[in-house]
């Protein structure tokens, strides 16, 4: 079948939109058709070459949810009709990680790079190219074929353009400040950038009862809307954020601090480690550019002050636990989901969806797909 996609051609580039050729769904795969995908920092990184794609063309969009249209052989868990958010990390269930509880780290997830299919062939194509899928899913295209382990299945209640959002963006932020960071009833947290991730952090830490929560950002809209998130006070950067933090413990720093900038440097960890407290934490969630980025780290405060980092993937937990258990929040009135999506743009907005994003005038625009 034929699908509208926006594409990169090359790296460094722009997002692309043609017509693509879709192919049926094979064993244990499903088509899908796209109503909504989140605009993610993470696919932008592809287009600007910090995180670059193996192959091209590559189809971007990861965070995303839709409609089952059909089903290949062997797909046992979903049928035509059934609304779902993608997982971009398929979990095999057998793996090491898998069994441990530890979805987000399923050894399928080696796969991704090469942007196919599980079983390493092609299932979008342009002119007779084969055109990579970012994580197995390619949200950015209409329609695309999608192993049934990256489909989460979601209540035909929430609105699909909302849901999309769980698909990334909100598990991989509040799991940052929940599950990787620890953050407990009466923690003073430092969220670092709050942008789509970062923001999240904020209402993950409020949600796990953080006393302060203080959300340091340059962009003015920014610091305000982590204020209208959950965040107790804003601050331009992170030295303003950690002498307030000091300020707030008799000196002696923040309990967690949360680092979600655009691109992550060394510099930014070893911020938020002078940050914290003794015994204290800084989760490094963003994705870091290509170039080395060493961490300037003060080793006496890592070793005799029991500091602790603490990497972060998809908010450390399981795409099939996190998204049902999110949207079960959201429902309930303890997440904040439709105020997340600053502005909608059609697909061949996509370029100025990202153009806010690098304005800092949106959280996380949604791109609706038609037809």
């Amino acid at each position: 079948m034929k699908s509208r996609a926006a594409l990169l051609m090359e790296v460094p580039g722009k997002w692309e939109v043609v017509e693509v050729d879709v192919d049926e769904p094979r064993a244990n795969e499903v088509l899908v058709r796209y109503v909504a995908t989140g605009l993610c920092h993470s696919d932008e990184h592809h287009a600007t070459g910090d995180n670059a794609t193996q192959v091209l063309p590559y189809c971007g969009g990861h965070e995303g949810a839709g409609v089952v249209e059909e089903v290949g052989p062997g797909v046992t868990m979903l049928k035509p009709g059934d609304h779902v958010v993608t997982a971009f990390i398929p979990g095999c269930g057998r793996c090491r990680w898998c069994a441990g509880g530890m979805q987000n780290l399923c050894d399928l997830g080696a796969l991704i790079p090469k942007g196919a299919m599980l079983d390493g062939t092609y299932r979008m194509h342009l002119d007779g190219r084969d055109v990579a899928q970012a994580a197995f899913v390619g949200t950015f295209s209409q329609y695309s074929v999608v192993p049934e382990l990256c489909c989460v299945p979601i209540g035909k209640d929430i609105p699909l353009q909302t849901a999309a959002l769980v698909g990334c963006g909100v598990p991989t932020g509040w799991g940052s400040a929940v599950n990787a960071g620890g953050v407990e009833p009466g923690n003073v947290v430092i969220v670092m950038g709050t942008g789509g991730l970062g923001i999240n952090a904020v209402q993950g830490a409020k949600h796990a009862g953080a006393v302060r929560i203080i959300a340091a950002d340059p962009l003015p809209f920014r610091r305000s809307s982590a204020l209208q998130f959950g965040a107790t006070d804003a601050v331009e950067s992170i030295e303003e954020a950690a002498d307030l933090a000091r300020s707030l413990t008799n000196g002696q720093g923040a309990d967690v601090a949360v680092v979600t900038t655009s691109v992550l440097k060394g510099e930014h960890i070893a911020q938020a480690f002078d940050a914290v407290r003794k015994d204290g934490t800084v989760v490094a969630t963003a994705v870091p550019g290509r170039a080395p980025s060493p961490i300037p780290l003060d080793l006496a405060q890592l070793s005799a002050y029991q500091k602790r980092i603490q990497g972060c993937l998809y908010g450390a937990w399981s795409p099939t636990k996190a998204v049902p258990a999110l949207l079960d929040l959201y429902r309930a009135g303890h997440l904040k989901l439709d105020e997340l999506i600053s502005r909608t743009f059609t697909l061949d907005e996509i370029n100025d969806g990202y153009a806010a994003m690098y304005e800092g005038s949106t959280l996380r625009s949604v791109v609706v797909h038609s037809g």
